[in-house]
């Protein structure tokens, strides 16, 4: 048990809303229980908690400590936090502690977050991270899936549209709701960038209509 983790769990357990905990474990649907700590503060939190600490493999360990022990949802919120610090945004061996969550948490709030990670992995191994990408929009757990659809979100005019191409085709047939609107997210944002290459793709995909209306949305 590290005294960093320690550390974080007093934290989210001072700043705790008994009241608010309960609205959002409603509206997460989550089985875990919430203190009621808006997420803003659950990162600025971690940021002070973990501020002295520049420490890579320390703050992963930390990391999957608050994951794997967690008692309140806003501590897998914290571990992911970590995973985001200047020490270990580049570092390879946070990408399969991100598989790890992903296969363990299964929810939107998880999977949508961890794809940030994604994204810094490409900027700093893109091969490797696109090969990943590649096989995890196979994967049997659709959340794997999604996170692979999503990866390239925010990345602006560095995105990959070929590496986008791939990840999107193998599921463009998938009837998941938590898909479909992944699919139409990832080319929404990418027609910010390159509308035309956008239009030309739904025109000449069969794509769910939620994907088209949410592809097409600002065009």
């Amino acid at each position: 048990m590290t005294a960093l983790a320690d550390d974080l769990r007093a934290r989210l357990a001072a700043a705790g809303d008994p009241v608010r905990a309960v609205a959002q474990q409603a509206y997460m649907k989550s089985s875990m229980p919430f203190h009621g700590v808006p997420v803003p503060e659950v990162r600025r939190l971690t940021r002070a908690a973990a501020k002295e600490t520049t420490d890579a493999a320390a703050l992963r360990t930390t990391a999957r400590e608050l994951w794997d022990e967690a008692s309140r949802r806003e501590e897998r919120y914290a571990a992911m936090q970590l995973l985001a610090l200047r020490p270990v945004r580049a570092d390879p061996a946070v990408v399969p502690l991100v598989e790890h969550m992903v296969r363990a948490g299964q929810w939107w709030d998880f999977t949508d977050d961890l794809a940030h990670r994604l994204a810094e992995a490409l900027d700093a191994r893109p091969e490797d991270t696109a090969a990943l990408l590649r096989v995890w929009s196979r994967d049997e757990d659709f959340w794997m899936r999604r996170i692979a659809i999503i990866a390239q979100l925010g990345r602006g005019d560095r995105v990959d549209p070929v590496l986008l191409t791939d990840v999107i085709e193998p599921n463009a047939a998938d009837r998941e709701f938590f898909i479909r609107k992944a699919i139409g997210w990832a080319l929404r944002e990418y027609a910010r960038v390159e509308p035309d290459w956008v239009r030309r793709f739904v025109a000449g995909h069969e794509l769910s209509p939620l994907s088209v209306r949410e592809a097409l949305k600002h065009l």
